[in-house]
């Protein structure tokens, strides 16, 4: 038996663009002890148990990728090597004594993407795929709706080179530009507002942290759980489960029907069943207990598909405690329903945890945690509806919007098979309402956490009073070139290219691709606080973030001189990665427009995590989500401005009187 030797574990996924990239997650590394007598089942124990997961949860993949020494003499779309079964492994362990190698590990939760159905049954969703092919589709819009053609530019999906993820740790260094080539900046604050625009909102306030100095974002904080969700209402459950009877003579649609009336019987009096005998024309339920008396027979009569209760004993013959040992009828479908109408709220708050214990109170029913979390999915799908049937009404939402919000456009994309590929959309007072504002669009994309993922992308202004005036909105699968093309192509319908107008984002590649093709005389300019971040990273010390930060907010050409020339004498690689960056895009005496305060994206990353929660929403849910913020929004605004005193906004009144003192 040889020695075991330590190998390293990474979770997260692979992605394909013009080679094949591992994405890591929050999850982490870790390092399991592997020899030659380790068996791919035992592996996987292994990792499972290292990560905290069981199999009974959840599933994962196995796989490496060949060492860059290797893949000299192979094609850059060489897929990863899936370890799948013990030959493969011990292939693994052969190649390991070569190359150093890491293990990568794909996790996926097996009951997230299960459908639990009255008869017992399990259906997985499955995600539409979008075509690969070019496709000009027209999207008919009835009753004098807006009318046009929607493009997909899928051709050139895998022509992103030069694309890679910050954290790919194979990129190839000596490159002078590679820090520009990557997709994402190192640091993606998709979820949070920490960037530092000159922010008039707070009215002179004293700034207690130190802005010229940006540091990582700080480890969230463990957080008690707590049990959210209303208490409901009991009186009319008790009402209602008093009212289910079952008796001879008793007609029922279906035996699916009938067995789930017997669901909820055994919910509200405390015990089981066994079905021992169930055919197309007659099915026995019998109590779990042997030898207690309580049964049902029901079959149908003639041709018709309706069952009729035969044979009805109602009264249990077993004890109390014996009967209620089991609860397997009671199903997440029943108990979904039931906690649904009477009993809690199933907003993005609440917590598997706190559903158990509710349901626990009312029926003494046990709760693991994975039955609370099918419950609360199983409730939520009858709230909101299921990820696939939120996608068949998109057209009709799309429809009933621009006849409610006179102005407002939308666009839907499918692919030649009818499937959906992005929709956008632009209300109409947000459109109204853009002339008035300056002419700076800050546009971001988020990720959306629903079974088919996909991504959120915004485009925001700022109005007279400092706060986000959102403008339009679009769900692709992706931030890819072919994505951004489209929404950018929609937002011209909406916003004209002007040689006035200012387009602020981060470094993503396929923005700055698609603003030069659809937005050629519009200005862009670079997010400069993602800049300090990624500064920060690849330039070890504090002391020049005041130079940089004072470069970029320069108003005159003279100030900025002095400081640039100040940190080429202190830090010549610093010096070149500035210029390389693009100086009119970050730096404001440089740009060929006007941003004014707008140095970042900070007004989308506040519009991200406003929307955190609906994040996870069928996409229907999702859009009505932003319908709901924006007119709440929007209604108090118009109040405050109608208490205005003056023609100014209420920040300009404050910031003129801080100006003063």
């Amino acid at each position: 038996m040889t020695d075991p030797v330590p190998v390293i574990v990474v979770s997260g996924n692979w992605v394909k663009k013009h080679k094949f990239v591992f994405n890591t997650d929050d999850k982490g590394c870790r390092v399991v002890q592997i020899d030659e007598e380790t068996t791919h089942d035992k592996l996987v124990k292994l990792v499972l148990d290292d990560y905290g997961l069981n199999e009974l949860s959840h599933q994962l993949k196995l796989s490496y990728m060949f060492s860059k020494k290797a893949m000299k003499n192979m094609s850059l779309d060489t897929p990863p090597v899936y370890v799948s079964n013990d030959r493969q492994l011990q292939c693994f362990l052969s190649l390991r004594k070569i190359d150093q190698l890491r293990l990568c590990v794909e996790f996926t939760v097996k009951e997230y993407m299960e459908i639990s159905r009255k008869d017992g049954s399990r259906g997985r969703m499955k995600r539409p795929s979008s075509s690969g092919s070019k496709l000009e589709s027209r999207y008919e819009v009835p009753d004098g709706g807006f009318e046009g053609f929607c493009y997909d530019y899928s051709e050139n999906q895998d022509e992103e080179a030069g694309d890679q993820e910050a954290g790919d740790q194979e990129a190839d260094d000596e490159e002078e530009d590679d820090e520009f080539s990557s997709r994402f900046d190192v640091f993606d604050d998709s979820d949070g507002a920490s960037s530092d625009d000159d922010n008039f909102t707070v009215y002179g306030d004293p700034q207690n942290k130190d802005e010229d100095s940006p540091s990582l974002p700080p480890k969230k904080k463990p957080q008690n759980i707590e049990m959210a969700g209303s208490a409901g209402d009991s009186e009319a459950l008790r009402l209602e489960l008093s009212s289910l009877n079952l008796a001879v003579g008793q007609r029922y649609r279906s035996k699916e029907d009938l067995v789930y009336r017997l669901k909820l019987l055994a919910v509200r009096d405390g015990f089981d069943f066994n079905v021992p005998v169930s055919n197309p024309t007659a099915v026995n339920i019998v109590c779990w207990v042997d030898e207690c008396r309580w049964r049902v027979r029901a079959s149908t009569q003639g041709d018709e598909p309706h069952f009729y209760v035969r044979i009805y004993d109602s009264e249990h013959t077993c004890s109390v405690t014996e009967r209620s040992n089991r609860s397997r009828q009671a199903t997440p479908d029943v108990l979904g329903g039931l906690y649904r109408d009477f009993l809690g709220d199933v907003g993005a708050d609440v917590k598997p945890k706190s559903v158990g214990v509710i349901i626990n109170k009312h029926f003494r029913i046990k709760m693991g945690y994975w039955k609370s979390h099918r419950t609360l999915l199983y409730a939520r799908q009858i709230e909101q509806g299921t990820p696939e049937s939120s996608f068949e009404e998109l057209p009709s939402y799309l429809y009933m919007i621009r006849r409610a919000n006179p102005g407002t456009v939308t666009r839907l994309q499918l692919d030649e098979e009818g499937r959906f590929n992005y929709v956008f959309i632009a209300f109409g007072a947000s459109i109204a309402g853009f002339p008035f504002m300056r002419k700076v669009v800050v546009v971001d994309g988020t990720f959306l956490h629903g079974s088919y993922k996909g991504t959120l992308l915004t485009a925001l202004a700022q109005d007279g009073n400092f706060q986000i005036y959102p403008i339009a909105f679009g769900i692709v699968d992706t931030e890819n070139d072919d994505s951004w093309r489209w929404f950018f192509t929609q937002l011209k319908v909406v916003i004209p290219d002007d040689k006035d107008l200012a387009i602020i984002s981060d470094r993503h590649k396929s923005i700055g691709k698609a603003i030069g093709e659809v937005f050629p005389l519009a200005s862009r300019g670079i997010c400069t606080y993602h800049l300090y971040k990624n500064i920060l990273v690849k330039f070890k010390g504090k002391h020049l973030f005041p130079l940089v930060k004072k470069a970029a907010k320069c108003f005159r050409l003279n100030d900025f001189n002095e400081a640039f020339n100040e940190i080429e004498a202190s830090d010549q690689n610093l010096h070149g990665y500035l210029q390389r960056a693009g100086v009119q895009m970050w730096a404001r005496v440089h740009f060929p427009g006007e941003r004014y305060n707008l140095m970042t994206t900070n007004i989308a990353e506040s519009m991200n995590k406003a929307l955190s929660k609906a994040r996870s929403l069928p996409i229907v849910r999702l859009l009505e989500s932003i319908r709901t913020m924006m007119t709440r929004w929007f209604a108090e605004r118009r109040v405050d401005a109608n208490s205005q005193q003056t023609t100014l906004s209420r920040g300009v009144e404050k910031l003129l009187q801080v100006t003063q003192l």
